[in-house]
């Protein structure tokens, strides 16, 4: 179990780092190719929690708080 969520703390930071490249990659050259629409993706996901309200807020903070 223990090497199990290694692993999946391993893949969750990949993708967590992954998201920030993609997301500097669009903001610095615009729309590359290979990163697609990761950062409308994201404001996306953003928005949908701004709109959440309350309950938005919440889930923003459950995330942050897994991680740490």
């Amino acid at each position: 179990m223990d090497k199990l969520n290694a692993v999946i703390a391993q893949l969750t930071g990949l993708a967590i780092s992954l998201i920030v490249l993609g997301v500097a990659v669009g903001i610095v050259f615009g729309d590359a190719p290979f990163v697609g629409a990761v950062l409308d993706n994201v404001l996306g996901f953003v928005n949908t929690l701004g709109d959440a309200g309350l309950v938005g807020l919440l889930v923003a903070g459950y995330l942050m708080a897994k991680l740490d």
